[in-house]
């Protein structure tokens, strides 16, 4: 018996094993700029939408 089969190993199951997105799925990753519409869209809402 080893000292390995002795120790205690405490999780915590608030830790993710893996990770929702990794760089390599993000627009970052494919050397591309993270920009945003949101602003435009703002500006062109249509009038009835307030």
């Amino acid at each position: 018996m080893s000292y390995d089969d002795e120790r205690v190993v405490e999780l915590d199951d608030d830790l993710p094993v893996l990770v929702e997105q990794t760089r390599d799925d993000t627009p970052a990753g494919w050397g591309e700029r993270e920009t945003s519409n949101d602003d435009r869209l703002l500006d062109e809402r249509p009038p009835h939408w307030d």
